[in-house]
């Protein structure tokens, strides 16, 4: 990952950086001379925060928040937070999300719900109370999926999440191009992560053979569009959707 940004004296946060793709963007970030903040759930096993620390652990002044995106109580603490640490945010990546596939003959009221309320509403409550710390000249970028752009069999729920973000995505670019503040959006296709590894082989082998590319994605796939949309050099990209599919949906 050796591009040229340079984010010395910027103020990150990435939501769901505790470990997988989060994680990476954040060291990214911070390894470009980023102040950054991580964030992560809490869980019983208390894995998440494990995780985070271990991040945190190699990022100079960084700071770790515990904070549930889809309430909007707990994402108005974490802005509190970052004001008066930081003094105010520079970049917003937001990265977390979760998965419940099901059909949409079994899905359950709380399958559909907490998936939307996690992946959309966190986001947007990420979005609306990161306005009064955002810079200007300041970047949002949020992860879509390419599951909000094709609908895959069994996805209803996190489908329409990720196309809702593709919607919020368009609406916040036009509200705060005032501001001078880019908002896009990264539509990552299959790639290899901890969810991933638990599919069966020929699964995979499925996936890859649809690929035009000829292979899965790599996180620092999704790593890199993600810094070049935060950079100075794509100061004048914003409401966009970028695909990161290998060719998988053109």
């Amino acid at each position: 990952m050796d591009i040229p940004n340079n984010f010395s004296g910027k103020v990150v946060l990435v939501t769901g950086s505790s470990r997988g793709i989060g994680a990476a963007m954040i060291t990214a970030f911070g390894q470009r001379g980023a102040q950054c903040v991580i964030n992560y759930v809490e869980d019983t096993q208390g894995r998440n925060r494990a995780d985070a620390e271990g991040v945190a652990a190699g990022l100079p002044n960084s700071m770790v928040i515990q904070c549930d995106v889809g309430d909007v109580g707990q994402v108005r603490d974490m802005m509190a937070q970052i004001q008066n640490r930081f003094g105010g945010l520079d970049i917003l990546v937001n990265n977390a999300g979760i998965l419940k596939d099901r059909t949409l003959k079994k899905m359950s009221y709380d399958e559909w719900q907490s998936v939307l309320q996690v992946n959309l509403t966190g986001t947007f409550n990420c979005i609306q109370h990161a306005l009064g710390l955002l810079r200007p000249g300041g970047r949002i970028v949020s992860l879509a999926s390419l599951s909000g752009q094709v609908g895959p069999y069994g996805q209803g729920n996190y489908a329409a999440s990720k196309a809702g973000i593709i919607a919020l995505t368009k609406v916040a670019a036009r509200e705060l191009a005032k501001h001078q503040i880019t908002v896009n959006a990264i539509a990552p296709g299959v790639i290899r992560t901890e969810i991933i590894k638990d599919m069966p082989e020929e699964v995979t082998r499925q996936y890859q053979a649809q690929i035009p590319l000829g292979r899965l994605g790599e996180v620092d796939d999704v790593v890199l569009p993600v810094l070049f949309l935060c950079s100075d050099e794509a100061r004048y990209i914003t409401g966009q959707v970028l695909s990161v599919n290998g060719g998988l949906y053109m």
